[in-house]
């Protein structure tokens, strides 16, 4: 690429650099006739100025074409060695007029045309370097003729201009390198500091857009983040009103509480999608690869979708299949999730099918839908974070446009290409392309969720924030946990101590949070506490950091991750599945 960049533009410089050799072409023969009128026949003269300028004119017009045609076109040879042969034709009368003022023997002649000769070789030097071969052919033919005739008489003054004509061409020669090479590295800078500026100017435009795009996501996060936050202040509000005026009705407290948890479900889906992103970011989402029966899996997203299709009236459909993928079944589950929720939603009439295609060595799954569509300027688009086509109200009935989002990164991810297709008013069709895998000897079987309750522990809890280590501390002691809550690692291990003292004071777990005061983190308390008991105790640690280097650095603590908002029965999970690892180990 850069070798013809720089062919393009050495060929560029040969034309436009050549207007000076022309201009010297038609100037310079009238007076050198004028000297050479008594060596000359009229009809050699008028013979000779008719051919060089005949040439000329043809050189200029093949200059004007080559900057009329396209870039593209500036490559061709035939321009290239157009312009050469027209260039050795004119060096070649010269040199026949050279050799013709040599011949005729008078002393003055032979000075005037080793001036015009010379002044020839050395002004083709800047115009005829850019492309080698088109000046030594010039050169060549301007000084060829005189040394022959130099050198076919063998006196003393002959000689000495053979040898002056060698030595003029020799260091003409050597010029003309030099000046070759100096245009090839010019043109070498010069192509690194367009390919530098465009660089410059392509950082600038992803800068830019993604300052755009940051803006467009802080000004719908925050809107999204306000609403739920805004109700919550207005229920609160409304139950801090009813308990002053006496008992609260239980039918109103239900009611309200309610209410407060479905906005605590949407502020939690919000905060958990933007963790999905940062986690999908961060590479700290763990890839399962195994086969995956596409009959089992379409079932159950049949079975998913089958009371939208119903609530929604409309068709759904799954061509079933009985291929088997490599992947993993819960990132390849929650892309068609986040897909089919997709099609549902923007589908107002017709209905949604789910399929497959076998493209080699590949599946390509399928969704489509009959839905209001997407124009192809916005195709790009619906795949960044919060943007929502037809959701300018922010409705969260209709999600939070974080959906494509997660499965964009989740099918780079895995490795999966995804593609849209679509037209406004006619539909739309996602596709993701799957690797085939032989169907297992046995197919794997989904381990089954333990529910029961497990037996007390003894918790160490770690949270700087105290009406969150106060509100922590409750939920696990209602749960009949014993609790040593501390607001570093050193005041949780002397409550432990004090609580040792009155009698047999077991820990089972610890729990803590990522981020600490004093620049501590969640790991640093876990080996604090570790080292206190002597023993390596499970730990559940959990952050609210969204940022993918600090995911990156909780997730290699080797504790097992957990993300605020907690959900009560995760946490209960947690902490059962933390004993169930500590029992088999």
């Amino acid at each position: 690429m850069h070798n013809n960049l720089q062919q393009r533009d050495l060929v560029d410089l040969l034309f436009r650099q050549s207007y000076a050799v022309l201009f010297a072409n038609l100037v310079i023969p009238l007076p050198v006739l004028y000297i050479f009128r008594n060596a000359l026949s009229p009809t050699a003269m008028v013979c000779w100025l008719a051919a060089l300028y005949a040439l000329t004119l043809g050189r200029i017009v093949l200059a004007r074409a080559y900057f009329r045609q396209a870039p593209a076109h500036t490559l061709g040879k035939n321009w290239l060695w157009g312009n050469t042969l027209l260039s050795w034709s004119s060096s070649l009368l010269w040199g026949w007029l050279g050799w013709a003022g040599f011949a005729h023997g008078d002393p003055q002649l032979f000075a005037f045309t080793c001036i015009v000769l010379t002044g020839l070789v050395c002004g083709a030097v800047p115009s005829l370097s850019a492309y080698p071969p088109a000046y030594i052919g010039s050169l060549t033919a301007m000084l060829l003729p005189l040394l022959v005739l130099c050198l076919s008489v063998a006196d003393e003054q002959h000689t000495t201009y053979s040898f002056f004509i060698v030595c003029l061409a020799g260091v003409n020669l050597y010029y003309s390198r030099v000046t070759y090479r100096s245009l090839c590295e010019t043109i070498r800078l010069r192509q690194e500091n367009s390919e530098l500026v465009q660089s410059l100017r392509e950082q600038r435009d992803r800068a830019r857009s993604a300052d755009q795009a940051k803006s467009r996501f802080l000004a719908a996060a925050s809107h999204d983040l306000r609403q739920p936050i805004h109700a919550l202040g207005l229920f609160v509000g409304a139950l801090s009103a009813l308990a002053e005026r006496g008992p609260v009705d239980s039918r109103q407290a239900r009611d309200i509480a309610t209410r407060l948890r479905a906005m605590l479900g949407n502020l939690g889906d919000l905060l958990n999608g933007l963790l999905d992103i940062s986690r999908l970011d961060a590479g700290v989402v763990p890839v399962a690869r195994e086969p995956i029966s596409l009959h089992k899996l379409f079932a159950d997203l049949q079975e998913e979708f089958a009371g939208t299709a119903r609530e929604r009236e409309l068709r759904w459909r799954v061509q079933d299949s009985r291929q088997w993928v490599d992947s993993d079944p819960l990132l390849l589950k929650r892309v068609l999730d986040n897909l089919l929720s997709n099609a549902f939603r923007y589908t107002q009439d017709g209905g949604v099918l789910l399929g497959c295609r076998r493209r080699g060595a590949e599946l390509e799954i399928q969704v489509l839908d009959t839905g209001i569509g997407i124009h192809s300027s916005q195709q790009e688009v619906i795949f960044d974070e919060f943007v929502q086509l037809h959701n300018a109200e922010r409705d969260r009935k209709q999600g939070l446009g974080l959906g494509l989002a997660i499965v964009r990164h989740t099918a780079r991810l895995l490795g999966h290409p995804l593609a849209l297709t679509s037209q406004p008013g006619r539909g739309t069709c996602f596709s993701l392309r799957v690797p085939l895998t032989e169907a297992p000897l046995q197919a794997p079987s989904m381990p089954l969720a333990e529910t029961c309750r497990g037996p007390e522990l003894g918790i160490m809890v770690v949270e700087d924030e105290f009406d969150v280590l106060q509100g922590l501390c409750k939920l696990l002691e209602v749960w009949g946990h014993r609790v040593y809550p501390g607001t570093s690692a050193l005041l949780a291990c002397q409550r432990h101590i004090e609580a040792s003292r009155c009698g047999r004071a077991p820990v089972d777990l610890i729990l803590s949070d990522y981020r600490l005061g004093e620049g501590q983190t969640g790991a640093d308390a876990v080996r604090r506490i570790r080292s206190y008991l002597s023993r390596k105790v499970p730990a559940l640690i959990i952050t609210g950091d969204t940022s993918p280097e600090r995911l990156r650095e909780a997730a290699a603590s080797g504790s097992q991750l957990l993300h605020k908002p907690l959900d009560t029965d995760q946490l209960r999970a947690a902490i059962a599945s933390s004993q169930e690892l500590t029992s088999s180990a």
